[in-house]
């Protein structure tokens, strides 16, 4: 990349100045682009992740890994007229290591199962590259190991609970509104009935726990199986609106005296997630080691009571720190 600047130099002279405009070229060498692996793209949002990469400025598919479609081409595989030429594989070390001989910055998108999140991690930090995990259910026993794992290794890692930047913005501002009303009701609608209530309705739930807030006092020992599933300590309440054909959303109600106010945002597939994987690709890469004193939290409590945030060192629990 050619920069053009111009510089000014002042001759002395005794009668005036005079001045000479000078045009100078400073060759820069342009930024290789960013070697992404997706390890599990045998699902939806696997096939999503390998169109969002190969259109995404900067970046490079260099590897697709999953134990089933072995051989196939990546590029066939989601639907592309071109192949990419690029094969499934089952060795996530042989993708890993041509990588690392290339000498290039390269990420891994995992989307595989928790009980191999800590290994896919551990084995693309010695390779060099650093990982975006977008795995649900992930233990905290898992993060807490990852955490001090990515401190010895120096390598980033993002551990996003959603990629959702609508998600994030609603759960950022139910923490804002839950300071001015003292009643709040989660409402999530989902086409099946599996994993109810859902990560996120309890993550919103947790986020709005333990911030000095007691809500729904009329009735907060009710056991009445009409009010909802109590979440987190201090009455938060979730309700599961479950309808075949219905979009995934989550609304967030609060209301005081005269009035309601109310947060929704809705899903309507998986493409929703993928400018929070390509922003979460492009940031990871910067994170460095910085002072643990100045930001390393309790990470239970995080976790747990305000889900939002976790930084501790080179490993960023949600996507929020990067929007």
């Amino acid at each position: 990349m050619a920069t053009l600047y111009y510089a000014k130099t002042i001759i002395p002279s005794p009668c005036k100045k005079l001045y000479r405009k000078t045009i100078v070229a400073s060759v820069q060498p342009t930024p290789s682009a960013i070697k992404v692996v997706i390890n599990g793209i045998n699902k939806a949002i696997g096939k999503a992740a390998i169109l969002a990469v190969t259109r995404a400025r900067g970046m490079e598919l260099a590897g697709a890994i999953d134990s089933q479609l072995v051989g196939q081409d990546a590029g066939q595989i989601c639907g592309m007229e071109e192949p990419l030429e690029i094969p499934v594989l089952n060795d996530l070390t042989m993708v890993l290591g041509s990588i690392a001989q290339s000498r290039e910055t390269g990420v891994v998108v995992d989307f595989t199962e928790p009980s191999t999140v800590y290994d896919n991690v551990k084995q693309a930090a010695a390779f060099g590259l650093s990982s975006v995990v977008y795995v649900p259910k992930l233990e905290l026993g898992t993060v807490t190991a990852l955490s001090v794992f990515c401190e010895k290794a120096s390598m980033g890692c993002l551990i996003a609970p959603t990629l959702s930047i609508g998600s994030v913005l609603l759960q950022q501002a139910a923490i804002q509104a839950s300071f001015h009303y003292n009643n709040v009701e989660i409402v999530e609608s989902k086409s099946n009935p599996s994993e109810l209530p859902s990560q996120e309705a309890i993550q919103i739930a947790n986020n709005l726990s333990d911030l000095g807030q007691l809500y729904n006092r009329e009735d907060i020992s009710t056991d009445n199986p009409a009010r909802g599933q109590v979440v987190g300590e201090d009455g938060v309440r979730v309700h599961s609106l479950v309808l075949p054909g219905l979009p995934s959303g989550t609304s967030v109600h609060f209301s005081g005296p005269g009035e309601v106010y109310t947060l929704r945002h809705d899903i309507t597939n998986v493409q929703c997630l993928m400018p929070g994987l390509i922003l979460a690709i492009r940031k990871v890469v910067r994170l460095k080691v910085i002072n643990s004193q100045a930001i390393l939290f309790d990470l239970h409590f995080e976790m747990n009571k305000h889900n939002i945030l976790l930084l501790l060192q080179n490993l960023i629990y949600g996507l929020e720190k990067f929007l």
